[in-house]
Formats: structure tokens, sequence, C-alpha cells
């Protein structure tokens, strides 16, 4: 299956580099319906998009600017905040006013209906698919899952450990992998819901990085009474007893007393906690196919049971 990225992956390619400084490829585009990206400069007073090319003067008409601009579905702010943002589209046809000069008519839409006839509508539950986070909000972080497509993960579904809000595990910009969930396909539109936490490991998986006796790095994720969680990855967090002075959100170095398999649990000891510690932004993914049907994250020696079934799409 040809894949369909999100808005931004195609821009340095040398392929699309030669076809926007060159207008015989963008004319030769027109035959091949290729899809191709550069940045949108300027949103005018008729949101048109006025888009960057080397060779030639390049518009996308509002009504090319994004499936559901015309039926009012897609809001146009859509287009405006693809301002200084790359966009792909298609080539539509070149123009030639009465002075000679030539503008490139472009469509995102047509390139974003590809997407959805060719890549997306042809997704399963279980496929694992890059995603590239364009915005983040209190109750989850919205995605580019192809062509300026958008999606969305939860927060409950970002990872195992809990976070306050989505930019504590994620920034706009960044590329990750998701998971389809489920898949709502009616008549007019589509739309694919998304997991995260699936690909970031099992609690067996992740507790085989760390030893009892070590002192490691964590994050704190959460002050009770009774205890402090602190994060040691994603899908791994452990309870160390309270401390003073300790505030949500800042770094820990911990000593592992315990890592208790048949209760999931990892015994803590907080030697110290300091603030503005600079964060490893990489994912470790501990799947790294494209499908996935079931996802247990709980030991099988585990009253708990915490897992993901992807069958029903």
């Amino acid at each position: 299956m040809k894949k369909y990225y999100p808005e931004g992956m195609l821009y340095d390619t040398e392929d699309n580099k030669s076809t926007i400084k060159d207008i015989n490829c963008l004319m030769e585009a027109i035959d091949t319906g290729k899809i191709i990206e550069a940045y949108a400069m300027i949103c005018d007073n008729d949101h048109n998009l006025i888009v960057d090319l080397p060779c030639i003067r390049g518009v996308i008409p509002r009504l090319e600017g994004a499936v559901g601009i015309e039926d009012g579905s897609t809001r146009d702010i859509a287009l405006i905040s693809r301002v200084s943002k790359p966009v792909c589209f298609k080539v539509l046809r070149i123009d030639t006013d009465k002075y000679g000069r030539q503008t490139a008519v472009l469509s995102r839409k047509a390139a974003q209906e590809e997407c959805l006839i060719k890549y997306l509508g042809k997704l399963s539950c279980g496929d694992i698919i890059p995603a590239r986070i364009t915005h983040i909000e209190q109750f989850g972080c919205f995605v580019d899952i192809g062509c300026g497509i958008p999606s969305m993960i939860p927060i409950d579904a970002i990872s195992i450990s809990r976070i306050s809000h989505p930019r504590d595990r994620f920034h706009v910009m960044q590329d990750v992998r998701a998971v389809v969930k489920s898949i709502d396909n009616d008549s007019d539109h589509l739309r694919i819901n998304l997991s995260h936490k699936e690909l970031l490991g099992t609690w067996e998986e992740n507790a085989s990085m760390f030893k009892a006796g070590e002192t490691v790095a964590g994050i704190v994720r959460s002050v009770e009474n009774y205890g402090i969680f602190i994060e040691l990855t994603p899908n791994l967090a452990g309870l160390a007893e309270p401390k003073e002075n300790v505030k949500v959100g800042q770094h820990a170095s911990v000593y592992i007393k315990a890592l208790i398999p048949e209760k999931m649990k990892v015994k803590l000891i907080i030697v110290d906690v300091f603030d503005d510690i600079p964060r490893n932004t990489d994912i470790k993914y501990f799947i790294t196919g494209n499908h996935i049907d079931n996802w247990k994250y709980t030991t099988d020696s585990a009253e708990k049971i915490i897992e993901s079934t992807f069958t029903d799409c």
C-alpha cells in the first residue's frame, strides 16, 4: 500500500524539491497526479492559500483547501493555520493571464481525497501508522495521519503512566506512531480513532530494563498522602514513600527497592528531586511492525487485566 505521509514529510525529499522548482515538472505532475509539497506563505482575505513555488506563483483556492470546506464540515481555521507550514497538493492546471503571467492552480483537497480512498479508507483496526502532532489540548493531541487529514489520540490512550496534560509526553511537530483503535465510516466522513500506549511495551518489557538495587531517573507524576508515583518509562511507574517538598513534574533520582511482577508493582525510594532538567523526547517503541491484533499489558500472574483487542473493524 502506498504511504500518504503527514504534511511536511515530503518537502525536503530530492524528488519534491526538483519538482517544485521546475515548471515543466509541475506540468508533468498534472498528467501523473503526483502529490507535491510546498510552504503556504499567505492566506488572503478570501482564504485562498498562496503557496511558495520557486518557479511560478501557486494558489490553492479556498474550496480546494481541504476536504469538507465546501460543505462546512471543515472550518476555515484549517486553512488559516497552514500559513508558514508545508501543505500537500496536486497541480490542477497552469493559467496564463492577459499579461502573460502564469499561476499554478493547486488542490490540497484532491490530495486528501486520494489519501482517503487509497490509504486511510483501506486501514483496519490494529494497523500501525505514522502521525505528526499538530496541536495539543487538555483532553488529547491532534495529529496529521496523511495529507493533513486529522485524527486524535485521547490523553488516556497516550501511555499507561498517567499524565496531567498531553504536553507532558508530546510536542507539536513531533513524529509518532499510533495504532488504529476504531474506524467510523458513514456515508459522508471517515474518522480514524487512534491509540498510542500499546506501542510502548508491556509491564514485563518495561520492567526488564531495570533491576532492584539500581538508582535511576524518573519523573514525579502524582503526589498522594500515602506515597509518590514516579514514572520510570511512559508505560511503567512505581510508588515511592512520602517525602516533603516534592512536586508533580519534577525530575527525580530513585532507588529501586523491589520489582514485583505478580502485583505489577515497583517499590522506590526518592534520593533527590530536581527542577528544569532537559527531557529526552525520543520515544522507545516496543512494537515495530505494522499491525497488532491483541496487546496485553499485564503479567500472567497479575489479578488485574489491562489489554486491548483490535479485531472489531
